[in-house]
């Protein structure tokens, strides 16, 4: 298994760290990621989280652009200052610093979301509420194709 699947949510311990699920840590394992890219999702109140490979996937973007163009700017707005490298502890823990917490609400749970070439940490009654409302919205849609 090379993606990350499913989700699960873990406490923050005193120290302000979270064990990423093993499941995530294997999938990080078996692609080599050491450093981790992280950050704030475009969409959803959610950390994003991945290897250099996704940095790169936007930074490939960004370069077929007009560096100057808005559509580039707003990109490098997002992906390099909204981002941050972050490493796990030698237990497979997170730290949950303030750039994680201001945007996600994140306090004394992280819910973590398998988003198949990387993984988001949510506040967990966040993901529910967002995971409710995408399934209804696909159902919805499903009734108006019959």
């Amino acid at each position: 298994m090379n993606r990350f699947l499913s989700n699960a949510t873990n406490r923050v311990d005193a120290k302000g760290r979270v064990s990423v699920p093993a499941a995530f840590r294997s999938v990080l394992a078996e692609r080599n990621i050491q450093e981790l890219y992280c950050f704030q999702d475009f969409v959803f109140p959610a950390i994003s989280v991945g290897g250099l490979d996704l940095l790169d996937r936007f930074e490939r973007q960004i370069a077929v652009e007009d560096p100057f163009s808005p559509a580039a700017n707003q990109m490098s707005l997002l992906i390099h200052g909204g981002g941050v490298f972050m490493k796990l502890d030698a237990e497979g823990r997170l730290m949950v610093t303030d750039f994680i917490r201001g945007f996600t609400g994140i306090t004394n749970e992280v819910t973590f979301v398998g988003r198949a070439d990387h993984f988001q940490l949510w506040q967990p009654e966040a993901f529910q509420v967002l995971q409710a409302q995408a399934r209804e919205e696909r159902k919805l849609a499903g009734r108006r194709s019959e």
